[in-house]
């Protein structure tokens, strides 16, 4: 068989797309070679003349409908990805392609759980379309959760006017909406682009982020997020192993094998928390500032008794409203925020397990070891491998 050569539309600019390319090329690295042709790295899409260049299948997100005609025409295998809703209904061209989707509804609802985790009660929703589903999704995930905890959720109406949803304008009816929900606020906003917009809602109507508004995106593009101001907490999808799924259904077709639409999704790995959610709600301040300390210093080697110093009470008496306000013990709250520490360090970096649990505050890897399979159901490594496919 010849090498096949495979055509990739898809975007390299944003962490999603990049991560979805690296289990491709996992993939015809193993079972390969493959030759590709890359897009450019914003969202424009040219497709190489497939007759001259000697294409045998396509990955693409159709952006337009020049390149979904230009794709079908060419009578190629084919894997789309994210279609709309109206790529998806009946009588559409694409109805019977094969799909890559993230699970939107459960990235919604793993959301919605951290956020009840922080203690909050007025929650909203900010999408950007409704005719995409993932964005929809998920927005229909958060407020299903949040309702199943008796907690009424918003959704900003997007505008209709095409002059109002320039961003310029866009902005100022966002940060309009923000600042007349109730506060401590938390938000769901349907990706990480949009969660830095809410950002900027935010701060053109004076509200802090995340003291008066929490805010959480999904994808986990590390770059963007850790961009933000402040760094975004963010939903992590695991598309790279979505992108070796692909490619191993791409390769069955390219061969041949003639199957129904199938639908590869996207599953969420959990949320990697960082400053845009880092926020205890509570009436009683002794918690509120113990908190406060635990998330500043875990990474130190802080014990109970340092918490109390700062919390200005006796132990026995903190211990007590811990119980009552987080359900759990002052070292549990400890623990909670180096495991949250270890996560994030997990899935941004390089470093070893033993120098991850130096930097997360642990007397040693063997106890971080052991407490990360306790409360997450895998070792750290294992947990590293699933988020990067």
């Amino acid at each position: 068989m010849e090498t096949p050569r495979v055509a990739l539309l898809v975007e390299t600019s944003l962490g999603y797309g990049r991560r979805f390319l690296r289990g491709v090329v996992r993939y015809s690295r193993l079972h390969g070679p493959w030759a590709f042709y890359i897009t450019p790295a914003d969202l424009r899409q040219f497709l190489p003349r497939m007759e001259e260049w000697g294409g045998t299948g396509i990955i693409a997100r159709f952006e337009t409908p020049q390149v979904e005609k230009a794709v079908l025409a060419t009578g190629l295998p084919t894997i789309a990805l994210d279609l709309t809703y109206r790529q998806r209904a009946a009588g559409s061209r694409l109805a019977r392609v094969h799909e890559v989707r993230p699970d939107s509804h459960a990235a919604g609802r793993i959301a919605a759980e951290h956020l009840l985790d922080r203690g909050l009660r007025s929650f909203a929703f900010v999408g950007l379309s409704n005719d995409l589903p993932w964005s929809v999704e998920r927005g229909r995930g958060f407020a299903e959760r949040i309702a199943a905890a008796g907690l009424p959720c918003a959704e900003f109406p997007l505008p209709r006017r095409a002059a109002d949803r320039q961003w310029g304008r866009e902005q100022k009816i966002l940060a309009a909406w923000l600042d007349a929900l109730p506060r401590p606020l938390s938000v769901l906003a349907c990706d990480d682009d949009r969660a830095r917009q809410v950002c900027e809602a935010c701060r053109g109507a004076g509200l802090a982020v995340p003291d008066d508004i929490a805010v959480v995106g999904v994808d986990n593009d590390d770059l963007l997020c850790e961009l933000a101001d402040p760094p975004l907490t963010s939903v992590a999808l695991d598309s790279e192993s979505a992108g070796w799924e692909a490619a191993s259904l791409l390769d069955r077709l390219m061969r041949g094998e003639r199957l129904s639409p199938q639908h590869i999704l996207v599953a969420p790995t959990g949320v990697i928390v960082r400053r845009s959610s880092d926020v205890r709600v509570t009436d009683d301040p002794a918690v509120r500032q113990a908190v406060r300390f635990i998330t500043d210093k875990a990474a130190l080697p802080i014990r109970v008794a340092d918490v109390v110093a700062a919390a200005g009470c006796k132990r026995r008496s903190l211990e007590l409203r811990f119980h009552a306000v987080l359900g759990r013990s002052i070292v549990a709250e400890i623990q909670r925020a180096r495991l949250e520490r270890a996560r994030r360090l997990l899935a941004e970096s390089d470093l070893s397990v033993e120098r991850i649990a130096a930097a997360s505050g642990f007397s040693s890897s063997g106890y971080l070891i052991r407490l990360f399979k306790r409360e997450m159901g895998v070792a750290p490594g294992a947990f590293r491998d699933r988020l990067r496919g």
